[in-house]
């Protein structure tokens, strides 16, 4: 490999690690006689090629040691980045504001990260002892020191000063809750130097525990609820993931063991936790919830924010994001504070940021620029929203799924195929932007299933806005040819099945609205064209479409004082879609074998059949359907209709 493909090798290795790299921070260089690569702001170590490292003119940045700044600090950091973006060679890419650090040392390969392990020592108040006893004279500590020129200058002179003492430079330079630099001129000796560090750290270290633990079910009221507090008043619709593990317990036990984590460790820390985070206490769900709302509006109305972290006893920790990838970096980002805060213990307790170094974050270009790159993304019509669609591993539900990604929706698939079912939210997450897909594995004829279908996407998105009950089946037959068991299975999942899905999700809708006199919620059952007419030798298929149809009438009328609509949408055939074209059990062979379409001799006769009864002469799509979907949802003044998407076919007087 050349050089610059060993720098990208080591880069995604150590980016892919969660032992070294969280939420993507650290930063890896290259260096020769003239240039420096250097990892560009924006850009992950794990998935980072050639055109993600920032090229920089070394002539030029070896002046900057020397250099005699303005004493003013905001004009200092000014004519820092000038200079830093004088010797940038690749325009439009930002060098990472550690780029100095990188150049002070002459080793050709520089691999700079915050390996929690490290960060137990570099964050605790042994910290210089710890580091003198573990690593001896080969390493340099450095004391917590504000990040940019600050903190490049300090190195650089302490650098200076080590190779005056010893007559070399350091290999490792260990920043006090910051992390570690490493420099080496070979790859290999790098990862010598990382596995030797963590090692020696672990030995002394007592390993930390995040065995899941069972989240309350009071949670599928509480953590709705606090979703709407933290979303109202035109602050966006947040969204929560829930951290429950035996890791978490021993923090959110009580608020004096929370106080252990209650403040920053390192700047990475407040640029996606903020630096304040809410402990909830209460003796019950109501007494959490109301709890919840008086400390949330002050912390916003103090702060103009909403909280990052939230601990409630009992349930867990709730990482709070303005889309689904934030939330997932917030709990990654706290759950290692907890893990540095737990390995702290061997090196005489915790030694979090002071309000001064916490405030130097807050306000810093450098963080705010971070900030705004992690928190671009889509905006589609669905953005933000999180949808339950059972029977989504495959056919209508699949591509009303993906229809609903594609428009910035969270998906829970949610189907009693667990194959099928995994590998289409692993595609659909292909697909995703700042959302995310989930997979359950789901019975609809079971009511305690969809309890745990709800539960689970509560942990982890923080609420249901729209459950889409698509998930059916067809038997076609006759009254000579249909059997008991077969009508019984028919209506057991087509209607048993809604009416056990929209039980188990309005206690959630019911809590989201209650705190947020302008959220709506919605129960959408995909329903059938054979709902608003019958159908020929499919009369059970049809039967429970007109009961469904009946079902969400009766659920309007019962729903609407809660600002919950629940409303059909009743497709024409997806005559493209398995459920038809399927040559063992498709509908198609079914129509055929029952004589169904007079004078049909082969499957294509069957479907011509069905395009001609079509004005539109086309079947339907998903696409068409999750228009349906979207328009029922977005809109405010309709409930307990039946949405015809036909083609024409069906048309309503």
């Amino acid at each position: 490999m050349t050089d610059i493909e060993k720098l990208v090798e080591v880069s995604r290795r150590y980016g892919a690690d969660s032992r070294f790299v969280i939420a993507g921070g650290g930063n890896t260089s290259f260096k020769d006689n003239e240039r420096l690569w250097v990892k560009a702001s924006g850009h992950a170590l794990a998935t980072i090629d050639e055109d993600g490292f920032a090229v920089l003119d070394r002539s030029l940045l070896n002046q900057m040691g020397e250099k005699v700044y303005s004493s003013n600090p905001a004009e200092r950091e000014d004519q820092v980045k000038n200079d830093l973006a004088a010797a940038c060679i690749t325009k439009g890419r930002r060098p990472s504001v550690e780029t100095s650090l990188h150049n002070a040392m002459s080793a050709r390969f520089i691999v700079h990260l915050h390996p929690t392990a490290v960060n137990g020592v570099m964050c605790s108040n042994k910290a210089e002892s710890a580091c003198r006893e573990l690593f001896g004279s080969d390493a340099l500590f450095v004391p917590y020191t504000d990040p940019g020129y600050t903190l490049f200058k300090k190195v650089y002179d302490d650098i200076k000063a080590f190779k005056a003492a010893n007559g070399r430079e350091p290999k490792v330079i260990f920043l006090q809750n910051h992390g570690v630099f490493v420099g080496a001129d070979t790859v290999e000796e790098i990862d010598a130097i990382y596995a030797d560090m963590l090692s020696k750290i672990e030995a002394r270290v007592k390993p930390v525990d995040e065995t899941p633990t069972e989240v309350c079910d009071c949670a599928t009221e509480v953590v709705p609820a606090i979703r709407s507090i933290l979303s109202r008043g035109g602050r966006g619709d947040k969204i929560i993931k829930v951290v429950k593990n035996a890791l978490v317990d021993e923090f959110i036990d009580s608020e004096g063991a929370f106080a252990r984590v209650a403040a920053p460790f390192t700047p990475d820390g407040i640029v996606y936790c903020k630096s304040a985070y809410l402990f909830i206490d209460g003796d019950d769900a109501a007494q959490k919830i109301d709890n919840a709302e008086k400390a949330i509006e002050k912390y916003t109305a103090e702060r103009g924010y909403t909280p990052k972290v939230i601990a409630v006893k009992g349930i867990g920790l709730l990482a709070v994001g303005d889309n689904a990838k934030a939330a997932g970096i917030i709990d990654e980002v706290f759950t290692d504070c907890m893990k540095v805060a737990s390995y702290a213990a061997a090196f005489g307790g915790e030694h979090p940021m002071t309000k001064t170094q916490i405030d130097f974050i807050d306000n810093w270009e450098v963080e705010n620029y971070r900030r705004k790159v992690s928190a671009a993304g889509s905006h589609g019509r669905a953005e933000n929203k999180i949808f339950i669609v059972t029977g989504a591993a495959q056919g209508f539900g699949e591509g009303i799924a993906r229809c609903l990604v594609e428009e910035g929706a969270n998906i829970v698939v949610a189907d009693l195929n667990e194959n099928t079912g995994m590998a289409t939210a692993a595609n659909l997450n292909s697909l995703c932007k700042n959302n995310r897909v989930t997979f359950f594995k789901t019975d609809v004829t079971s009511y305690d299933c969809l309890v745990a279908l709800v539960k689970d996407t509560v942990c982890n998105f923080g609420g249901v806005d729209c459950f889409v009950s698509n998930a059916g089946i067809a038997i076609a037959g006759d009254l000579t040819q249909m059997v008991p068991e077969k009508f019984d299975l028919v209506t057991r999942i087509n209607y048993h099945g809604f009416f056990y899905c929209a039980k188990a999700v309005a206690p959630v809708l019911k809590a989201q609205t209650r705190y947020d006199e302008e959220r709506y919620g919605d129960i959408i059952q995909i329903n059938s064209k054979s709902g608003l007419e019958g159908s020929k030798a499919n009369f059970a298929y049809a039967g429970s479409k007109f009961g469904g149809l009946g079902l969400v009438q009766s659920f309007a009328m019962e729903l609407a004082p809660f600002r919950i609509k629940v409303n059909g949408i009743c497709p024409g055939n997806f005559l493209d879609g398995p459920l038809w074209s399927d040559p063992v059990k498709g509908l198609y062979v079914q129509y055929l074998n029952a004589g169904k379409v007079p004078g049909a001799k082969t499957v294509d006769d069957v479907r011509e059949y069905y395009l001609s009864k079509v004005p539109m002469h086309k079947g339907c799509t998903p696409k068409d359907v999750t228009k349906g979907v979207l328009y029922l949802v977005d809109q405010t003044g309709e409930t307990g209709q039946a949405l015809p998407i036909t083609g024409g076919q069906i048309m309503l007087k």
